[in-house]
């Protein structure tokens, strides 16, 4: 599909009232696993839309311009509240976790299985071991507190089992920033990817940040706000790969074309007749918005959007599906890495003196303290073994141990062994 090929509608016909705007929630007991993340992405996708629309009226001064991205931006807010009232009142902050992380993990995967720029693909492979740790964590505290099976909720579709542990993830920030893309040479995935993965990440850091003081138990609240602060390394580093030099507008281009190819996603993979008729009114919207974006550009920079997306045509569908596999590899092959300025290094091989080092000394010194750390030896101290589902044993020998949160991987040299990162071809 091309939608700059396609018919836009007048943007004012988007507008709802309130009964329109207030849609029938879905049913959490049967609500089919990725029929819920989608509702995350997209949600985060109208987000992230918002938000770039009020940071690019803040930084011009032509109010003709500020008029025409405040009516989009009213629609944008409105699909993006809508989106977020699909959850149901019964489904509690923590269940609704394991549906972010479940997100987390298969879209990273979905992502990094297409991805052919390498510092794209390894920046995602990286990172999906700590979002399928999280997952882990948060499924521990959702049965001892709530005594909730999440891999009912996940249906059995993402393993829950240790990944780089959460203690490891904590980094000097400086070594979250990665080199950007050129979105003017890049492939049009790559740019679509990287606008995608920092939507996504940056929904799940704002959920978790203002769900932490809502959480109903101490170490609830604790593990909240330590996993809030990975997310801001996770947003820190995806945000980085994007091109900061494409001018306000193109990147307006971008944002509207990236939304119309996720509802397009969304609509050719959607398996509940009700959300997929909801994901293709969307669609049309955006359109409209694709197109208003066009004007934009040709009127104030005089460019045609061929000069900004080379080809109009979508990608593959992103399609969000099982990934054990996938993840069970980059598992086993990568989890003794941490980020090292525009890289990544092996534990083992970074200096004493080195950054990571220092800042975890300073975040964590004592494990102890550490919240994701007290969850599993908590969870342990009840029922004698930590909560899992998996298909098989953890393909990395020192995660296997069910009776012992380990600290050490990802975060002590020669804790366990790793080979390195790949490429796609």
């Amino acid at each position: 599909m091309n939608p700059f090929e396609e018919k836009p509608q007048p943007i004012e016909k988007a507008l709802q009232n309130w009964k329109e705007l207030y849609p029938k929630p879905y049913d959490k007991r049967d609500i089919d696993p990725y029929t819920k993340t989608r509702i995350i992405l997209m949600n985060g996708t109208e987000f992230e839309a918002n938000w770039f629309s009020h940071q690019f009226a803040r930084h011009i001064t032509d109010n003709d311009l500020k008029r025409d991205l405040a009516l989009t931006r009213e629609v944008e807010k409105q699909q993006q509240l809508k989106i977020s009232l699909l959850k149901p009142q019964d489904e509690s902050i923590l269940e609704h976790t394991i549906g972010y992380e479940q997100l987390a993990v298969d879209l990273t995967a979905e992502l990094a299985k297409r991805e052919l720029d390498c510092n794209v693909k390894n920046a995602l492979d990286f990172a999906l071991l700590e979002d399928f740790d999280h997952l882990y964590r948060y499924a521990d505290l959702l049965e001892m507190q709530q005594g909730i099976y999440a891999e009912w909720l996940v249906g059995r579709y993402t393993e829950i089992m240790p990944g780089r542990p959460t203690i490891s993830h904590h980094r000097f920030p400086k070594d979250n920033v990665k080199k950007g893309i050129d979105s003017k040479t890049a492939d049009v995935q790559t740019v679509l990817s990287s606008m995608i993965i920092t939507a996504a990440e940056q929904q799940t850091m704002n959920y978790y940040m203002n769900v932490t003081n809502f959480a109903c138990s101490d170490m609830g609240r604790r593990l909240y706000q330590e996993i809030a602060l990975v997310e801001e390394e996770h947003v820190t580093q995806y945000e980085s790969l994007m091109d900061a030099n494409a001018t306000w507008l193109e990147m307006l281009l971008w944002h509207e074309y990236c939304e119309c190819y996720l509802y397009w996603s969304c609509y050719k993979t959607e398996t509940d007749a009700r959300i997929k008729k909801f994901w293709e009114q969307n669609l049309a919207f955006e359109i409209a918005h694709l197109h208003k974006a066009v004007e934009l550009l040709k009127k104030y920079e005089h460019k045609d959007w061929q000069e900004v997306i080379r080809c109009g045509e979508f990608p593959e569908p992103i399609s969000l599906h099982e990934n054990i596999d996938y993840v069970r590899k980059i598992l086993g092959e990568t989890v003794q890495y941490t980020s090292v300025r525009e890289g990544y290094k092996k534990v083992k091989d970074l200096p004493q003196d080195a950054d990571f080092f220092r800042f975890q000394s300073i975040t964590n010194p004592t494990v102890q303290i550490v919240p994701s750390h007290c969850v599993i030896e908590n969870y342990i101290a009840r029922h004698g073994a930590d909560y899992r589902y998996q298909v098989s044993p953890s393909p990395v020998p020192e995660l296997r141990d069910r009776r012992k949160d380990n600290t050490a991987v990802g975060r002590k040299p020669d804790a366990a062994d790793s080979t390195n990162f790949f490429c796609n071809d």
